[in-house]
């Protein structure tokens, strides 16, 4: 009876270890996806300021 108490108390503590940390893996996953949201942005916006400053030279040129 004592070995199944405590092959049960294994199973339980290996249970637990392997659960661990969910909440550490999901903040970093929103920490990465934040990161990575802000960085599209800044090409994207570097992308329209180029933009603008090449039709801003066409119309110079036009003129």
């Amino acid at each position: 009876m004592k070995k199944l108490v405590l092959m049960a108390v294994a199973i339980v503590a290996v249970s637990f270890a392997s659960c661990g940390n969910k909440q550490a893996d999901a903040e970093k996953a929103a920490a990465d996806s934040i990161r990575i949201a802000d960085s599209i942005a800044a090409v994207e916006e570097a992308a329209a300021a180029a933009d603008t400053v090449a039709v801003d030279s066409a119309a110079v040129v036009a003129e």
